[in-house]
């Protein structure tokens, strides 16, 4: 993954969740704002509050960086290209790469439809 990729400061982490949609799974919440660009990017939070100590909050954004890198073929597939931001739940801790996937999955999902829907309305 190149760092392009990666939402690196504050100011772009605050401006997905102002003006971005929110899609709730199981293991994570992620926040998605179309963002003009050829490609998607992504950014990953893991509070103390939601998860606990370091060592869980590490393995928790390992799994979802594993988890944007091997969805990046469902991820091509859709139109328009995001800035994600994916906020992970504590129930991520007890799960295995492929629920990480399946739940991702789900959420790109509806990101189409949404996205979709939206664009039916205009």
């Amino acid at each position: 993954m190149i760092k392009q990729t990666h939402l690196r400061s504050p100011a772009e982490f605050r401006r997905v969740y102002a003006g971005g949609s929110r899609f709730h799974g199981r293991l994570m919440t992620a926040f998605a704002l179309p963002n003009g660009l050829e490609h998607h990017r992504f950014g990953i939070t893991a509070s103390r509050k939601a998860i606990g100590n370091a060592v869980e909050r590490n393995r928790a954004k390992r799994l979802l960086r594993e988890t944007f890198r091997l969805s990046c073929g469902a991820l091509e597939a859709l139109e328009t290209k995001y800035d994600w931001v994916l906020n992970a739940k504590r129930a991520l801790l007890d799960v295995k790469l492929e629920s990480s996937l399946e739940d991702f999955q789900r959420i790109v999902e509806q990101a189409r439809v949404s996205r979709a829907s939206l664009e039916a309305r205009q």
